[in-house]
């Protein structure tokens, strides 16, 4: 039987030589080391031998079972690290993979693009506070105390003691510059300022906090005609040549005469309804954009400026709904723009 048990063992290490699949090595543990396997076969056999051969048989199947276990362990070691090594391979001739970096949020991109815009134009870009008094968000503004869009409903007052210019406010728009850049420049000048603002409406084109760009133009002379083609210039740079923009007649404290900016709604294509129904952007296939118009003269004195001798424009965009305006763009909410969506941001 000596024989027998070392046959055994020189097949199972040479089967053990060629596998290469974990499956192929159970296969022949199960043919050789199993409950049922050809060394449990021999094994059994012992028993019919007589007690002198037993014990010296016995010795030596013992032998051949822990070195064909032996074996197999150093099998899956092996295996296992053949495995490893193959996911782990590296080619070192393929060219190099760049792990995924982020970029500008769309709303930050449209920002760029719009200072570059005004940037040909001579306007020089200027940082916005977003906190303020309440004289350079209104008073200065040429809204008196008690004109509606101060009352706390509409506007976020910060818990803070008053100063010599009234109470602090979370900016309800980014017009508080306006008598600041008076203050700050020397005339004549041209001026960008980009920030965020803060309001108490929040639906499919309005957000709580929102981004505006305003330009102020302050020279001799400016008139409407000045106006009408700074802002057609930045539409048509913008949005394109095709694009059709409206001026419609409207009332601003801080300006006369005044306008608000509309533009043809890229969701409707203009007609104020969809396949679902009434757009629910526009409405009417026009888009408000912007107030604009020529600077009050209330305001150039708040920004001591003498109005009989200059002149001024102005006008405000909110950014979000100007580039959800853009062709192509099709977001029918502008709340989608700050869903954390990267399915969406990732598009940009």
């Amino acid at each position: 039987m000596k024989s027998q048990f070392e046959s055994v063992k020189q097949d199972f290490l040479s089967l053990l030589s060629t596998v290469q699949q974990a499956e192929d090595l159970e296969q022949v543990r199960t043919e050789f080391l199993g409950r049922k396997g050809k060394l449990a076969e021999l094994m059994a056999g012992l028993k019919e031998l007589p007690p002198e051969e037993k014990a010296e048989i016995g010795k030596v199947a013992n032998e051949v079972k822990r070195a064909m276990e032996e074996a197999y362990e150093r099998a899956c070691r092996t295996l296992e690290a053949y495995v490893v090594a193959e996911k782990e391979w590296i080619d070192v001739t393929a060219p190099g993979q760049f792990p995924p970096a982020g970029h500008l949020h769309p709303v930050s991109q449209a920002i760029a693009e719009i200072t570059d815009i005004f940037a040909r134009l001579g306007f020089t870009r200027v940082p916005v506070p977003e906190v303020d008094w309440d004289w350079y968000a209104f008073e200065a503004l040429n809204m008196p105390k008690d004109h509606p869009a101060r009352d706390n409903w509409e506007t976020f007052f910060i818990d803070a003691p008053e100063g010599k210019r009234g109470k602090l406010v979370a900016v309800p728009h980014i017009s508080n510059l306006q008598v600041r850049g008076m203050e700050q420049f020397a005339l004549p000048f041209r001026m960008l300022y980009i920030g965020k603002a803060y309001r108490r409406q929040n639906d499919a084109s309005h957000l709580p906090i929102h981004h505006q760009f305003e330009v102020l133009m302050v020279d001799r002379d400016v008139t409407l005609a000045h106006l009408k083609g700074v802002i057609e210039y930045f539409v048509h740079e913008y949005f394109g040549h095709d694009r059709v923009v409206r001026f419609r007649p409207h009332h601003f404290r801080f300006t006369e005469p005044s306008f608000e900016i509309d533009i043809s709604c890229d969701i409707c294509q203009g007609t104020g309804k969809t396949a679902s129904g009434l757009c629910r952007l526009c409405k009417e296939g026009w888009l408000e954009l912007a107030g604009a118009g020529m600077t009050h003269p209330n305001v150039l004195k708040a920004g001591g400026i003498d109005p009989e001798a200059y002149s001024a424009l102005a006008f405000a965009f909110g950014i979000e709904r100007t580039m959800m305006m853009r062709e192509g763009m099709k977001v029918p909410d502008i709340r989608v723009l700050y869903g954390n969506d990267l399915n969406f941001v990732t598009q940009f």
